[in-house]
C-alpha cells in the first residue's frame, strides 16, 4: 500500500509548515488528488490519520479535492478527459493518449492555529 508512504510525506510537509508558522495545531489540509494518479483516497486518508497520532495534525480534518484525469491524443490532437491511463480517445479510439492533467497530488491547503 504506497498510501502509507504518501500519508507520511504529506504529514511531514504539514508538520514543518506548522512548525515554521509556530502553529499550535493543524485544524484542515486539503490535498488535491489527480483521477489518474494511482492514489486511491480511502486508503489515502485512513493512512493519514494513523500517521497523525500524536503530532501536531492528529485530529485535522483531511479534505480530498478530485482532479480530473485530461489528455492529449497524438493522432487526432484532441485534448480529451481521461478517466484512465492508457484508455482509447473518445474521438477517435487512439490509444496513443498523453496524460497532460489529473496526475498530480498535491497539498492545496492547510489550515493552522
Amino acid at each position: 500500500m504506497h498510501e502509507m508512504s504518501l500519508a507520511e510525506g504529506v504529514l511531514q510537509l504539514v508538520e514543518e509548515t506548522a512548525r515554521r508558522e509556530r502553529a499550535s495545531r493543524v485544524k484542515t489540509v486539503v490535498l488535491e488528488i489527480g483521477r489518474l494518479s494511482s492514489v486511491e483516497p480511502e486508503a489515502l486518508s485512513f493512512c493519514f490519520e494513523v500517521v497523525a497520532r500524536g503530532s501536531l495534525v492528529e485530529g485535522a480534518a483531511l479534505e480530498i479535492i478530485p482532479v480530473p484525469g485530461e489528455g492529449w491524443c497524438l493522432p487526432c490532437g484532441a485534448t480529451v478527459a481521461m478517466a484512465e491511463l492508457w484508455g482509447a480517445c473518445p474521438r477517435c479510439g487512439s490509444h496513443q493518449v498523453q496524460p497532460t492533467g489529473g496526475t498530480e497530488m498535491r497539498v492545496k491547503e492547510i489550515e493552522i492555529e
